[in-house]
């Protein structure tokens, strides 16, 4: 896309006006002195998408964890946009209001965490041609298909896992819906995805893999409506 559709020189342009909107919407949405630290944390994310773009996302790994933890900060900013940073001394106490929602925010983020590692991989192996002409050290390059094929099936295992725990858990409060949802479009992708993982060998079919994990990102974002259906 750079230097084909658009110059590389707007692609910079954009990125830091974007970027420093959306530092300014943070200092412009919430008062500084109880949310200091969101402005902080959204400067670094700032930052570290910057060190991400000229060099870590050609390094094994670190690019991938360190998207996927940016992505989980997404979630994390909900609730650090809702309560103040001494709202954390509260979580403790049984009937604080923030603790099921300080609740969901980890669940939330944890899945979105594990979620885009997964793809991140995925993605990784389908450009594994592309990036070796340019010198990059990404997973499928340095350790392999087979490898990288391994370590997304482990965590398409406990992300299963995880979820499927957590409908034993729902299920006590009858939320039945939200179960069929989860099962449906959450856990059933995520089941064709690992069945399909170990036959993918072609960039197509690494790219069906990649657009079957958006679908599961979607549809567990969607599924936080059901939080509200249900007090």
């Amino acid at each position: 896309v750079v230097n084909a559709i658009i110059s590389r020189r707007w692609v910079i342009f954009w990125h830091m006006s974007l970027s420093m909107i959306g530092i300014y919407a943070t200092i412009y949405a919430l008062p500084f002195n109880n949310f200091w630290h969101l402005v902080l944390a959204n400067m670094f994310s700032v930052i570290f998408l910057w060190v991400y773009s000229t060099s870590l996302k050609k390094q094994l790994l670190i690019g991938n964890i360190l998207i996927s933890v940016l992505t989980a900060w997404v979630i994390g900013v909900l609730y650090f946009s809702k309560y103040p940073l001494d709202a954390l001394n509260t979580i403790s106490q049984p009937n604080s209001q923030n603790v099921r929602f300080f609740r969901l925010t980890i669940l939330y983020a944890g899945f979105a965490f594990v979620i885009t590692l997964i793809r991140e991989v995925i993605k990784d192996m389908e450009d594994m041609e592309g990036d070796r002409k340019y010198g990059c050290k990404t997973m499928p390059i340095v350790w392999g298909l087979n490898v990288s094929k391994t370590f997304v099936a482990v965590w398409m295992v406990v992300l299963i896992a995880a979820l499927v725990l957590l409908q034993l858990y729902v299920i006590q409060m009858g939320w039945w819906w939200s179960i069929a949802y989860c099962l449906c479009l959450v856990v059933a992708p995520l089941i064709v995805a690992f069945k399909q993982l170990f036959k993918a060998k072609s960039a197509q079919d690494f790219h069906r893999l990649s657009n079957i994990i958006k679908f599961v990102m979607l549809s567990g974002i969607i599924s936080m409506v059901f939080f509200r259906l249900y007090p």
